[in-house]
């Protein structure tokens, strides 16, 4: 035989060398962190129930799910181990100190546009520059004033005006 009639055998062999070893490997790993379970840690089961490790025996691990809920389990259960943090943000709710990161994202665009001008300064700056119209075109050639007691008289307008049911509509 040639060798081109066998690369594609070769190949075959190849792949599937490749991935028997990658999930041996996987589980070789999951089966080290099931036997390096200890009491306290948070888990997750592959059914995907959070709860925190009480006791670990040879096939099985006693979990705490909840104040006097404890359930047990068989290793091959436990889907991951977590963090504490990651355990206390996902089952308590409680979120990571971003202060101790060092790096805080902002909830405003404010910060990204500021200069190095005192805030007082910058806020008579922006007092002597002439205000957009973002409002309608009618609404910017009144008064504020006269915009206030237009308001006022449509409101009792609509007062007076009995409102309508959908029994008492009028036939067009």
């Amino acid at each position: 035989m040639s060798p081109v009639t066998l690369l594609p055998f070769i190949v075959l062999i190849g792949a599937m060398f490749l991935m028997t070893r990658s999930a041996k490997k996987k589980q070789q790993q999951a089966a080290s962190m099931r036997n390096d379970l200890q009491p306290g840690s948070g888990v997750r089961t592959i059914g995907g129930m959070y709860a925190t490790v009480k006791e670990v025996n040879e096939e099985t691990v006693l979990l705490d799910a909840a104040p006097g809920v404890d359930l047990l389990f068989a290793k091959n259960a436990i889907g991951a181990v977590l963090t504490d943090d990651e355990y206390n943000r996902i089952v308590h709710g409680i979120e990571h100190d971003l202060k101790a990161d060092g790096s805080v994202v902002p909830d405003d665009a404010s910060s990204l546009t500021e200069t190095d001008e005192p805030a007082a300064d910058a806020s008579s700056d922006a007092s002597d520059d002439k205000r957009l119209d973002l409002g309608k075109k009618d609404a910017a050639d009144k008064p504020a004033d006269e915009a206030v007691e237009a308001k006022a008289v449509k409101a009792d307008v609509d007062e007076a005006e009995p409102k309508k049911t959908d029994g008492e509509a009028e036939a067009k």
